[in-house]
Formats: structure tokens, sequence, C-alpha cells
């Protein structure tokens, strides 16, 4: 967003603030379904699960990946309009619960809404047969996470050896396996990641027909990066390896699905703060902004992201650090920022601050979460 618009929306609200873009939300979906026409995406949302978004993403038709009980009643709402047959079919067609662990409670509330849920382990079949009988099944797989900022093989994850024996383990307890699932991890740079991953699908893939079991959907799901800066690959070089890939390896009818989610809210949100507080220590300038690692730049903590701090002034710029407002040492943005000299009350932003901020804020030390503003929504 340009200063002039950003300025605005600090007069009318102060700060701190997050401005969400639907423009840009609408724009990022389309690009990814343009690029990926084969694969219908599941908007995770984990990312952002702010209701307006999703009721954005909702309007143009977008699916959804749900990872708690909470997250599916958020896309749930959407729907509470629907004949009752409507719903089911918008939950079957439209919404997977791509969390391999759940607790009993959660499957017996799913059970009724026959949703499609992921899965990685014996215990967890025998605990889906018990409690959500009637739930379609993927097998998560676990693949190479190698270059991913986030790691999430360590976590979950089948091992291929043992791929086809749970899928049979699963049709012997009476519950319908209808395809494969594996994550590359999160902000993923790495396209080998998902050629690997891929390739050891359709190994399975292959094995599990050999044995007639006949297997539906594949889902590729997220780690598709947000470009932060200009070193990140773009979508379209991943796109264009990953279609070729799909088309050579799952040829139609083969259902493909993915879980984007980083690459489609990060850039549609701008974090705006002030100066709070202003100091010298060791010869460096030091600022205190009013938002922090415990707010909307919680992705420094729990997502390994570094976020560029910006200055509406312009002139010479100097290495400084940058502190969020509360008690804690840890509320630290950054001990190398450049910035120009900064004064009490000045304004500063950060542009793709869209996932895994807000998402994570908290009420820490007495300071809430930013104000989100919806534009263009």
């Amino acid at each position: 967003m340009n200063h002039k618009a950003l300025r605005r929306l600090i007069k009318t609200h102060g700060t701190p603030i997050i401005v969400m873009d639907h423009d840009v939300l609408r724009k990022n979906y389309e690009r990814f379904r343009e690029l990926m026409p084969r694969v219908q995406a599941y908007y995770a949302v984990k990312a952002n699960s702010d209701p307006a978004i999703i009721q954005t993403l909702y309007d143009i038709g977008a699916s959804f990946d749900v990872a708690s009980i909470s997250e599916f009643r958020t896309v749930h709402a959407k729907i509470i309009d629907l004949t009752e047959d409507e719903q089911q079919n918008f939950i079957w067609d439209r919404i997977i619960y791509a969390n391999p662990i759940k607790t009993a409670e959660t499957l017996l509330q799913l059970d009724k809404y026959k949703p499609l849920v992921t899965y990685d382990n014996h215990e967890e079949v025998m605990k889906i047969a018990k409690y959500a009988p009637h739930s379609g099944l993927l097998l998560r797989l676990c693949v190479p996470n190698i270059g991913s900022v986030v790691e999430l093989s360590s976590k979950f994850g089948a091992l291929p050896s043992e791929a086809v024996d749970l899928i049979s383990f699963a049709n012997y307890n009476k519950l319908v396996v209808e395809g494969i699932s594996f994550h590359v991890g999160s902000q993923c740079t790495n396209i080998q990641n998902y050629v690997q991953a891929l390739h050891l699908t359709s190994d399975i893939w292959s094995v599990a027909k050999s044995r007639g079991i006949d297997l539906k959907v594949l889902d590729i799901g997220g780690g598709f990066p947000a470009r932060y800066d200009k070193t990140i690959p773009a979508l379209r070089k991943f796109a264009s390896i990953i279609n070729a890939e799909i088309d050579r390896l799952f040829p139609e009818p083969i259902e493909v699905i993915a879980e984007p989610g980083r690459c489609i809210v990060a850039s549609a949100a701008t974090a705006v703060s002030t100066v709070i507080g202003k100091a010298v220590r060791s010869g460096k300038p030091c600022y205190y902004l009013n938002d922090g690692v415990y707010h909307t730049y919680s992705g420094i903590i729990f997502d390994h992201c570094h976020y560029s701090i910006k200055s509406f002034k312009s002139g010479p710029t100097m290495i400084c650090s940058v502190f969020g407002p509360t008690c804690d040492a840890l509320d630290t943005i950054s001990l190398a920022e450049e910035l120009p000299d900064l004064d009490i009350d000045d304004n500063v932003y950060t542009e793709n601050i869209g996932a895994y901020s807000g998402a994570s804020s908290t009420h820490f030390n007495g300071f809430p979460p930013a104000t989100v503003i919806h534009i263009n929504s």
C-alpha cells in the first residue's frame, strides 16, 4: 500500500493496525489456480483464520484445510444457511481436516459431517474407526523437508516402507482410504522436495494398486512460499515443475488437491505501528514500537521469519535495534535493522505480514493484539 493510504488509516484507526487487502487475497488465490489448473486449492486456515478472510475466499469458490474443530466451525459458519444436503456436499468436496492427530472428542463431533481426514499411524486408525467411522481418509506420508523454513516431517508422516500396510490396515478396519497426502515443510524454497515427494508417492501408489487398492486423491500439501524478498523463487517456477510431474505420474482422473496458506495471505497484509520509545545503547539507536513478537511479529518466534521494518521518512539510514512494547527481552523484532533517524510518535510499517502473524498474537503483559482493518472486502 502507498504511504498516503496508510496515513489515512493511521489517522482514522490509530496504531498498531494490520491492514488486510482483500483484493490481494483474491489475486493470490486466482493466481494459484491459474498456475496449477489441475489442483484444487484448500486454503490452510491456520495461516490466518480471520472470519473475514474465510468469507472472501469462500465467496470466490475456495476450499479449506482445517486442523482443529474451531477452524472447522469457522468455515462451517459460512454454510450454515445452506440445506443439509448442500452443507454435506460442501464439507465432502471442499473441506479437509488435515491434522493427522485428533482427539476422540474432535472425531465424535466430526463424524456426522463425514469429513475427509488425514492419518499416519495405527493408533489413529483405531481411533477414527471407533469415533468417526464415516470419515474418508488420506494417508499422510513422511517426505523430505530440506530447505523449508519450518520442518514438519519429524512430527508427522508415515514412513514410505509402512505406507501400504497402513492403508490396508485402515481398510481392514472398515475405513475408506481415498488417497495419499504429504507436506514438504512450510515456506519451502527447495523444489526438489516436491519432486521427491511425488516420486515416493507414485511408488507407493503403484504398490497399493498391485494389491488391489484403488486410490483416487493426491494431496500435495502446502509449503508454497511467499516472496518475502527477491531471493525466494516465484510460484510460477514451482508450478511448472510440479504440474509436469503430476501429469506424468498421476494422470487424470486422479484428483489433485493442495493446502496453500502462506502464499495466499502473506502479501495481503501490512502492519503499521508507532515509535513509543527511543534510546542509544552501546552506541546503537534503539526504537521501541507498540507492536512486537508477542503480537503481529510473532512469526519471528513461531515461524522463523524475518520481517523488514520500513519508515515513512526518507534520508540516511543507520543500523539500529527494534523492540516491542513488553517487558520481556525476547520481544526483539530486530537487532540489525536499517532505518533513518526516528522520533517518538513516528510510524513504521512492515509488508507481507499476513501469514502466521496475527494468527499467533497474544495478550501477554496486558498489551492487546493489533486492530485488523479490512479493505476492499
